[in-house]
């Protein structure tokens, strides 16, 4: 994880779809809610996923995601996930999420998603220079 800025957040109230029977978070739920998180951030900064393509001739896929479980979390309660920038290799670069309770600001969970720069064809290719400097000002806040 990194001490990277904060480059996006968003607030989600854990509804009965997140939980399992004991109102207990389901393990997964965090996953949906970090893709839309960094889907929202990519699309405010003009990247949208299902237009890179066409427009610049790469697009991102997901290579591996993980997620450290710290705190419980339950049904209702509010949450505040952080989106920040992690490493940055030659052909892929790594979102982080912190996600936070509200109410008391524990951390209940960390997680990461590392994203690859691909041709048409899915095959890994360098990291855009155009995407690149963004990767670089996003590292340092400069948004």
């Amino acid at each position: 994880m990194t001490d990277a800025p904060v480059l996006h957040s968003a607030t989600h109230r854990l509804s009965y779809a997140d939980t399992d029977p004991a109102g207990i978070l389901y393990y997964a739920a965090w996953f949906p809610k970090m893709e839309a998180l960094q889907t929202e951030f990519l699309f405010l900064q003009g990247l949208r996923q299902d237009t890179l393509l066409d427009r610049f001739g790469w697009w991102t896929v997901s290579r591996a995601t993980k997620c450290d479980y710290l705190a419980a979390a339950r049904l209702l309660e509010e949450f505040r996930i952080d989106l920040r920038l992690g490493e940055i290799g030659t052909t892929s670069f790594r979102f982080d999420f912190d996600m936070r309770r509200i109410g008391d600001d524990v951390q209940v969970a960390r997680a990461s998603n590392t994203v690859v720069t691909v041709s048409s064809d899915q095959r890994p290719v360098r990291i855009p220079e155009m995407l690149r400097v963004r990767l670089e000002a996003w590292r340092t806040g400069a948004v």
